[in-house]
């Protein structure tokens, strides 16, 4: 073991852009996750508008287009990239136990995801990137850039694959029979999420997510969910290899002209996905539905990677630096407002807390996510960080990871913004 093991970095050696779009992020997810905590979606497997409002209608449709997928595509980018440098961090101060050690860090978020995903909300997303993490750590790590953009390649290609796929062999019949499961599904959660007890909602969750990896067909759609986060952990992985983040005052003129392009074609396909969507909302493929996924599913890294050029091109201005000062504290933090969404929407809308289930529509719900990340979240990681280096549920994580006593490596863990 190397004997001048690092010292966890001051705060102010910190890549604060790093930090400013992980609180981004988190807003954006809240704002996405806002319909699951509210309402049950399954109630429009049969293709009708829960929500009859015009303006919620719209409100639904801006939101698809300028953040459905993008929020969660960007945390998947950095997670990619925190493990690139939290690893070869932990390589160079301990490379006996690094990987050992990186691999309890996963199964311990792995393991608070279940429990999650399972007593608290089926919408879990860390459980995904523990597992994407166990399968870069054990595999993707030892490939080559060349072999990651052939695999990222594969991963765009592959959900117009499994569309064309739907459309030959899905028919009307079995189509007909999953528009029941879903309105008997929103029976269920209108019930237990709307009335019923902790214990109810808790038993409902786990059904959600025994149903959405014990049923072959739904196995088969998360598996694209899956498939959709590889492809931009591994530009986060990317990025970390290359330094990107750290070159940034080098890589200024490249980013200036990609800013564009990504602005303007990831808002088109974006708005041509959402509109064809509309038009088509009859359950079951068509080919129509499988150009319109292929338009979203180039749209969503492309509208995020312009959400974070532009972010960084207006973060390289001291001038506008303190406004980024309440995402910056929100993403030191990312594991705990994360799981404080759930528990204040949760205790918002199910029927164990305040009971506002079904009666908050996109449009509300949109204010309602930018009040919460505004008016508790960033209030309290300012608050939070004015007394401790970490979050509480960060400090939790290296504790059950690690121990009271960390290694090198797990120190070494600690110089970078964690994953």
């Amino acid at each position: 073991m190397p004997t001048d093991t690092p010292k966890p970095l001051p705060t102010g050696e910190r890549l604060p852009i790093v930090d400013v779009l992980r609180g981004f992020a988190l807003m954006g997810i809240l704002i996405m996750n806002m319909p699951g905590f509210s309402y049950s979606g399954w109630h429009e497997a049969d293709g009708s508008h829960y929500w009859p409002l015009l303006w919620d209608q719209r409100a639904e449709q801006i939101r698809d287009a300028l953040f459905s997928g993008k929020f969660n595509s960007l945390f998947s980018v950095l997670f990619g990239l925190g493990f690139t440098i939290q690893y070869a961090r932990m390589q160079q101060a301990d490379p006996q136990h690094a990987d050992r050690l990186y691999l309890q860090r996963l199964l311990v978020l792995l393991a608070i995801g279940l429990l999650h995903a399972n007593l608290f909300w089926f919408g879990d997303v860390l459980h995904v990137y523990a597992i994407l993490g166990i399968v870069l750590l054990l595999g993707l790590r030892r490939v080559s850039d060349r072999g990651l953009l052939w695999i990222m390649a594969g991963c765009i290609v592959y959900p117009l694959v499994a569309s064309l796929l739907r459309v030959a062999f899905v028919t009307p019949e079995f189509t007909a029979s999953r528009v029941a499961l879903g309105k008997a599904f929103a029976i269920t959660n209108d019930t237990a999420f709307g009335s019923g007890s902790f214990l109810d909602t808790a038993w409902e969750n786990m059904r959600i997510m025994a149903h959405e990896y014990g049923d072959l067909y739904s196995l088969w759609g998360s598996f694209g969910w899956y498939v959709s986060m590889t492809l931009t952990m591994l530009l986060g992985v990317l990025a970390g290899r290359r330094r990107w983040a750290e070159r940034i005052p080098e890589l200024m003129p490249q980013i200036r002209r990609l800013t564009w392009v990504m602005l303007v074609a990831g808002l088109a396909l974006s708005a041509t996905a959402i509109t064809l969507w509309e038009l088509h909302r009859t359950p079951g493929p068509s080919l129509v539905k499988t150009f319109a996924g292929l338009c979203y599913n180039v749209s969503r890294p492309m509208v995020m990677v312009f959400y974070v050029l532009a972010i960084v091109q207006l973060f390289e201005k001291p001038a506008l630096r303190p406004l980024f000062r309440p995402f910056e504290a929100a993403g030191r933090m990312p594991l705990t407002n994360y799981l404080m969404q759930t528990a204040l929407c949760t205790t918002l809308f199910y029927g164990w807390g305040f009971g506002l289930w079904a009666q908050v529509g996109p449009a509300w719900g949109f204010v309602l996510s930018l009040a919460i990340f505004f008016g508790i979240q960033v209030p309290w990681s300012l608050w939070w960080l004015k007394h401790h280096e970490r979050g509480p549920m960060e400090t939790l994580w290296a504790r059950l990871t690690y121990g009271r006593k960390r290694p090198a490596s797990a120190r070494a863990s600690a110089q970078t913004p964690s994953a």
